[in-house]
């Protein structure tokens, strides 16, 4: 059930706040999970390779780094829920997954270019291939909850927000 409006859940304009989207409702709270684990991952590989052995492998290492930052931002995204973050994270699975595709492809046609492997290495052989996997899977659950509202919320039309009501209100009628 909802919440009354009321002057504390205004924002600074004065409108009231919609619910975001659950995004990290049944398999999206899977995906949140995994996308943790992998960013702790691949954060702390990253780090411990730049500060160890950058010079190695810098193309390799910062690889790492860039499918660190790119873990976090989706797990940041599906957390933070709603519409727009939606489509920032389908945006970022398909960015993430066509990373996994080049650098496993060209680690596997040009092992030389990378003296030590990425995270993304051979389709992410290192990591139980859930490198490769876990993007189409997001992606197939972002664009499977596109359009969900949160449970027990109402139509939001010009009247605003109806509360107490868990079936959708009738839309007004447009004028003609």
């Amino acid at each position: 059930m909802t919440e009354p409006v009321t002057e504390e859940n205004r924002t600074a304009a004065g409108r009231r706040e919609r619910p975001r989207g659950r995004l990290t409702a049944g398999p999206g709270l899977l995906l949140v999970w995994l996308y943790s684990v992998m960013s702790v991952g691949a954060v702390s590989r990253s780090v411990y390779e730049i500060i160890v052995r950058f010079d190695t492998a810098p193309l390799a290492h910062t690889l790492s780094a860039v499918a660190a930052v790119v873990y976090a931002f989706i797990t940041y995204t599906l957390v933070r829920g709603g519409e727009t973050a939606r489509k920032a994270a389908l945006v970022c699975c398909a960015a993430e997954l066509a990373g996994v595709l080049i650098v496993g492809t060209w680690t596997l046609v040009n092992p030389s270019a990378f003296p030590d492997s990425t995270v993304w290495s051979e389709y992410g052989a290192g990591y139980l291939f859930i490198p490769v996997l876990l993007p189409v899977t997001g992606m197939l659950w972002l664009r499977r909850s596109a359009g969900r509202r949160p449970a027990g919320h109402g139509w939001y039309g010009t009247s605003g927000l109806r509360r107490w009501r868990c079936t959708p209100a009738p839309r007004p009628s447009s004028p003609e």
